[in-house]
């Protein structure tokens, strides 16, 4: 009998009109967190889209009577790599239920309905209105199965009684009070429920219904889930503040470089404003560079003009500086593009050491992609990122990798004269350079393409479309030489050998983020974790060295990092996903969030992990546009015989799109 209601909505406790979204439908949650602002009540919306305009739901009242409904607001055909709009509640760990929903679909094209057994929005059954009846789907990534159909009739005029029950491996439907169809499948156990569909449809009563055993099942297994997560959050140093630093008017998005910039061990921070020019975020310029001292706050200097509106922080892309001792005089430079110009300037006091004007944009539009509206925007290169490199073979990397959003890369040596240029299909955001052949000079490996030490092209992967968004490379799997492991959107998962031979390939989403750490000690070989945005937002995927899906989380949230921690110095990697409360923290290899953010009212939009006070472990730089605080833990490292000091991303590499890493080492 099904007497415990787990699950009730009639959506009287919203206000009429758009359920909270992302107005620009924009990048910024793939690396900020950055909450659609509003009233959600129990309910998620995990979809972005950046083709969207308004709202995917609004709560109106069509009624006489003013009773609200949930109303999707879109029309969308099913695509294999895409996703449906959708609007989840409830628990993952819901088994066997039943979900009552009186709905109206306001067209007979296509379907629409809800989704049962949800884990996440690549994955679930489905329960669809058709113009013939009633279909049950089941989605698994890319693919969409029809486990069953069934006539039957119905208007869109009316709202529609439907009943989805669950149990074992069993699926149920009845419609307006008559038993319809039944469905046997054992790919999906348990999951939490949405609406979901293609055509614009209303709900207005949403109930899901347990048996006592289930509920009892259920309230047993979370007091379990409780004492486990107890115990390791008991075993980890919680965050304690150490240092907190006025931004004043030059606070920025995440665009900001680490590095020594007087030639001392103190650390500096560097942080870029921006405008926006042309098209959305493909060409912004750096206006204002301000240089901060990590330890007291006090600014070292400050070129261009800080301002505080909004559009600071909004922006979605790289900047294109960094900070790097490229002379190797022992102070580091800051090599920055600003208004076409390359400069370098020095870091004590940001004076112009070299510079020279950007390459004209002298390619055919038609040879390159991504450039918008058939045209260059300007005579010269509006860089978008940089990189320091070693194509020359010297003691130390300092050759300076130039390149636009999408087409071309340029290679200058410290002296600023130019070394090569290279264009062949897409560039992918943030290029890696490393000396794969042992040659002393670094091949640079970008978005498909493996480029030599001269520029020339030497292989590249079978894939054309979309582009890489992050990559990492090294020893991975002890089974093999250093490996490269990359995500590329709808392209997907890809873990190669630097020959270009593919050893694992999976589709699981729009892939963005990446990162390999020591996640799980007791696993041979190192872990692998990915994200996804575009489309199904924020599905985070645990991977062996080998490729192999671990499991796999829906957060509800944007921004999540991945960004490997090394917290407590065991050797067991954490995951910072964000700083958000609600949220954010760092997760452990198991999916769990193992260290929170105090409520404490720090900042939340942006943080980043840096080792800077003096043990092994790492702190947390968390900043907004108005604050930069900087986390520890409240607790003195245990003495151990030896000391972990992973091997991690260069700092004077930054940036949005590198994937991270934490390759284990003992001192």
């Amino acid at each position: 009998m099904q007497n415990v209601t787990l699950f009730s909505e009639d959506f009287s406790s919203f206000d009429l009109g758009g359920f909270p979204y992302d107005p620009e439908h924009s990048a910024m949650g793939e690396y900020h967190y950055y909450p659609a602002q509003g009233y959600k009540g129990f309910w998620y919306d995990p979809i972005v889209n950046w083709n969207y305009t308004g709202p995917s739901w609004i709560v109106t009242n069509p009624r006489l009577d003013g009773v609200n409904v949930m109303e999707l607001s879109r029309i969308q055909e099913p695509k294999e790599r895409d996703v449906l709009p959708t609007l989840t509640a409830g628990d993952r760990d819901w088994k066997d239920y039943q979900l009552k929903v009186a709905l109206r679909p306001l067209s007979r094209e296509l379907f629409s309905g809800v989704l049962v057994r949800y884990q996440t929005s690549l994955r679930h059954y489905g329960v669809f209105f058709t113009d013939d009846g009633i279909e049950v789907h089941k989605v698994d990534l890319t693919e969409r199965t029809v486990l069953a159909k069934a006539s039957a009739p119905w208007l869109t005029d009316e709202f529609q009684d439907l009943i989805v029950s669950v149990h074992g491996n069993t699926i149920t439907v009845t419609l307006n009070g008559e038993w319809l169809l039944e469905v046997f499948d054992d790919w999906y156990d348990r999951g939490a429920i949405a609406l979901s569909g293609c055509m614009p449809t209303q709900y207005a009563h949403v109930e899901v219904m347990t048996s006592e055993k289930e509920a009892l099942r259920l309230e047993e297994e979370r007091i379990e889930k409780r004492r486990k997560l107890a115990q390791k959050r008991a075993n980890q140093p919680k965050l304690a503040v150490a240092k907190k630093i006025d931004l004043q008017d030059f606070g920025s998005g995440r665009q900001i470089r680490f590095g020594h910039l007087t030639g001392t061990k103190e650390y500096f921070f560097v942080m870029a404003q921006s405008q926006r020019r042309v098209y959305k975020d493909r060409y912004p310029m750096i206006s204002c560079l301000t240089a901060v001292s990590l330890e007291s706050g006090n600014v070292l200097w400050q070129l261009g003009k800080p301002r505080t509106d909004d559009g600071v922080i909004k922006l979605t892309t790289d900047l294109p500086f960094q900070v790097y001792d490229i002379d190797g005089d022992g102070i580091d430079e800051v090599i920055a593009s600003w208004d076409f110009t390359l400069y370098i300037l020095d870091g004590r006091d940001g004076s112009v050491k070299r510079r020279i004007p950007t390459p004209y944009n002298v390619e055919p539009v038609e040879e390159l992609d991504g450039i918008e509206f058939g045209h260059h925007a300007f005579d010269r290169l509006n860089v978008d990122a940089i990189r320091i490199v070693n194509v020359t073979g010297k003691v130390r990397p300092s050759d300076i990798l130039i390149k636009d959003r999408y087409a071309r890369l340029w290679v200058f040596d410290d002296e600023l004269n130019l070394i090569w240029k290279f264009h062949h299909n897409n560039t992918g955001h943030f290029p890696y350079a490393r000396d794969f052949n042992n040659d002393g000079k670094d091949e640079i490996f970008s978005c498909y393409n493996m480029i030599d030490s001269e520029g020339k092209l030497m292989c590249k992967l079978p894939i054309d479309s979309d582009h890489t968004d992050e990559i990492i490379v090294g020893p991975i799997d002890p089974d093999q030489e250093d490996l490269i492991a990359i995500v590329s959107g709808w392209e997907g998962f890809i873990l190669l050998k630097p020959d270009g031979t593919i050893l694992k390939r999976t589709i699981n989403g729009h892939g963005q983020r990446i990162s390999v750490g020591n996640y799980i000690p007791e696993n041979r070989g190192l872990e692998i974790c990915t994200t996804t945005y575009w489309g199904a937002q924020g599905i985070l995927y645990m991977h062996t060295c080998k490729g192999e899906e671990i499991w796999s989380k829906e957060m509800r949230s944007n921004g999540a990092l991945i960004t490997p921690v090394n917290w407590d110095g065991s050797g067991r990697d954490l995951l910072l996903i964000h700083s958000g409360v609600e949220h954010g923290g760092l997760m452990d290899g198991d999916g769990d969030i193992v260290v929170t953010f105090p409520d404490d009212g720090h900042p939340e939009l942006c943080c980043e992990v840096l080792n800077i006070l003096g043990d092994s472990r790492d702190e947390i730089i968390v900043w907004d546009q108005k604050e930069l605080w900087v986390y520890t833990q409240d607790r003195e490292q245990p003495e151990r015989e030896y000391s972990y000091h992973p091997v991690k991303y260069s700092t004077y590499n930054a940036s949005n799109y590198r994937g991270e890493y934490s390759f284990p080492r003992w001192e």
